[in-house]
């Protein structure tokens, strides 16, 4: 695949994300618990070996848009940047003995569907607690943020599965 026809298809993938979550799953709540933000499957499903200062610069850039949507005055551009920065690490540990091919990205149809998890709910789970945690506004998360962040990460997290069961296709090995 030729850069120039990845970078087309990342800038179609981050307006597709963009335009889900704003005209979609924002307005999806379950019980006024649980919020799907969906938008950062884009930071997840990112090519695995992009250098880190694109993961940053482009975690801002969609954090910022959402946050011109959502009119949240940085809280969704701190929490993305957050997962960029930690994605790296996280990927790394997770590494499989033969390492990631230079066109990898979090398939669970490639990886498989546990390393697929383990890939994701970690950074899910990071980024919706920076979400509710700045929301807040300090240190201590009463019951009542700790629900919503456990419920909006499974939200997610099965909105994403959903997504990579979908729209994107298996993989030949």
């Amino acid at each position: 695949m030729t850069l120039t026809r990845e970078w087309l298809l990342q800038a179609a993938r981050f307006a597709l994300f963009i335009l889900t979550q704003v005209l979609l799953a924002r307005r999806l709540a379950l019980f006024d618990t649980g919020f799907c933000f969906v938008y950062v499957g884009f930071l997840l499903f990112l090519p695995i070996q992009l250098g880190r200062p694109w993961e940053l610069l482009l975690a801002f850039v969609l954090g910022w848009t959402l946050d011109l949507f959502y009119d949240t005055g940085g809280i969704h551009a701190a929490a993305c940047v957050l997962v960029a920065f930690l994605r790296a690490g996280q990927l790394r540990i997770i590494r499989p003995r033969d390492g990631y091919d230079s066109q990898d990205t979090v398939n669970g149809h490639r990886m498989g569907w546990t390393w697929w998890l383990l890939a994701t709910l970690p950074l899910v789970l990071v980024h919706h607690t920076a979400v509710f945690w700045i929301e807040v506004g300090h240190i201590g998360l009463g019951f009542g943020a700790i629900a919503r962040i456990l419920a909006s990460a499974l939200f997610t997290e099965v909105t994403l599965l959903i997504a990579q069961l979908l729209l994107w296709e298996p993989a030949a090995r």
